[in-house]
């Protein structure tokens, strides 16, 4: 036990070093965002990849997979399918936007100045609800692996995040991605592998956990798997991290190899992350869903083994978090704040504020994650916060559409109205989540305010009442 927690003591310290010394150079808020915009595919492959794959994606799937089978593991490569989806049609028009930092500068290109503000309060609060998530699952895996109190957890992994996130902005997350990538590309098929091994190989596994658990949809029913599927599509699609991500490369290519990359690495460790929680019912049916990584992990890995994939599940969670960390703070300062100034901040400020909005988003994340259960769930209900009021427009943007802002506040409050009232007046029917009622309604009102015949007719019939 010795030796794995010498492995986690020094991962962390290696980490936070890492972290520090790439801080160096960053000279004003465009370095603190996008780092230089000079990144090959690789790169943004391994801090994509790193970026999204957080608590959620590896410790809840591993949870919904033990309650209910595989199912969740397909409704989660709707993630994967976004991914290339976006490397198709997204990523390949991002040179147009080279001067861009954040999701509200291109907002700003379409809809004006108005709307900067507006989809830069939505990204600050779709940022410090996964920060939360994940801030939450630092404390539960030193809680569980390495018997530390929750709450002194939160405080050392988040502190070490917040430290280089605040210091070194895109660059420190960068180079810190990178490396937690290559740990957790060994880290979770290990525990895999050796937990697979421990009851017997995986045709044992496959004939002891219910016959349910492994056809394509269990008991969910299929609309209710369509909507989830939809949820994983959607919600992250585009969040700023990501958006961020496609801004940081050194041309439009390098963009879209690199998200095409990750978005095909991410339906295999989805699967891998998902099947652990298979070995871990075979394991032990009535154990806590919640427990399901933990328990393959400290039951089947030998010592040192076991230390790297706490290691890995550990950097899993914090290269999550400090995206999400960096970019809240990057939209709260040049989405809300810069536009709202009258007198221009000078560089230096700007990237003072920067550094002052990190270290209290991750101080307002760590409150808020004491109070955190599931950490999937968390993450389901932060994507409201974004793609029924952002996506679509942000999408239309970015294919270069234009149109006054009162659109796009148009199209978010008919979202809003109608996501609220499908989830909590009609309280979701047919299992469909309000997050596709509210993507659906912002389509809708979106290409009705923008189209002339259906406007003139609206006019029309204004007129002759």
């Amino acid at each position: 036990m010795t030796i794995d927690y010498t492995i986690v003591l020094v991962y962390l310290l290696g980490i936070l070093a890492l972290g520090l010394y790439t801080s160096r150079g960053i000279k004003n808020l465009e370095d603190y965002a996008v780092a230089g915009r000079n990144y090959p595919a690789v790169i943004i492959f391994a801090t994509l990849s790193a970026s999204f794959i957080g608590g959620g994606f590896t410790l809840g799937n591993a949870e919904k997979v033990f309650l209910f089978g595989i199912v969740n593991i397909l409704a989660l490569w709707g993630f994967s399918v976004k991914e290339v989806l976006v490397s198709i049609f997204i990523a390949p028009k991002m040179d147009r936007f080279r001067d861009c930092i954040s999701v509200g500068d291109i907002m700003q290109r379409a809809y004006g100045k108005t709307s900067k503000v507006i989809s830069g309060v939505f990204a600050v609060m779709v940022c410090m609800g996964i920060v939360g998530a994940q801030v939450g699952a630092i404390g539960y895996v030193f809680e569980v692996f390495l018997n530390m109190p929750r709450t002194f957890g939160i405080l050392l992994g988040c502190g070490i995040v917040i430290v280089y996130v605040t210091l070194g902005g895109m660059k420190a997350v960068i180079f810190t991605d990178v490396a937690q990538f290559l740990i957790l590309l060994v880290g979770l098929p290990l525990a895999l592998y050796f937990g697979a091994q421990q009851v017997g190989g995986w045709s044992v596994v496959m004939a002891n956990v219910p016959t349910n658990h492994l056809t394509l949809l269990g008991e969910m029913p299929i609309a209710a798997f369509v909507s989830l599927f939809l949820v994983f599509l959607l919600g992250e699609t585009l969040v700023p991290p990501y958006l961020q991500r496609l801004l940081i490369g050194k041309n439009s290519k390098s963009v879209a190899r690199g998200t095409l990359w990750s978005g095909i690495f991410s339906f295999p460790f989805f699967f891998i992350s998902g099947a652990i929680g298979l070995v871990a019912l075979t394991m032990a049916p009535d154990l806590n869903p919640n427990l399901a990584i933990p328990y393959v992990v400290q039951t089947a890995l030998p010592v040192g083994a076991s230390g790297l994939v706490v290691a890995a599940i550990i950097c899993v969670v914090m290269s999550s978090a400090d995206s999400f960390l960096n970019s809240a703070a990057v939209a709260f300062s040049n989405d809300i704040i810069k536009p709202l100034k009258r007198v221009p901040l000078s560089e230096k400020n700007e990237l003072v504020l920067a550094k002052i909005v990190t270290f209290t988003v991750g101080i307002s994340a760590i409150i808020f994650a004491i109070q955190i259960q599931s950490i999937l769930d968390i993450l389901i209900y932060a994507y409201h916060f974004w793609a029924p009021i952002v996506l679509v427009p942000l999408i239309a943007a970015i294919f270069g559409y234009k149109a006054p802002c009162r659109h796009f506040v148009t199209a978010a409050v008919c979202s809003i109205t109608a996501m609220l009232t499908w989830s909590m007046i009609l309280d979701s029917p047919y299992g469909i989540d309000g997050l596709i009622i509210g993507v659906a309604v912002n389509a809708l009102v979106m290409y009705v305010c923008s189209h002339p015949q259906i406007m003139g007719a609206c006019k029309q019939a204004e007129s002759l009442e």
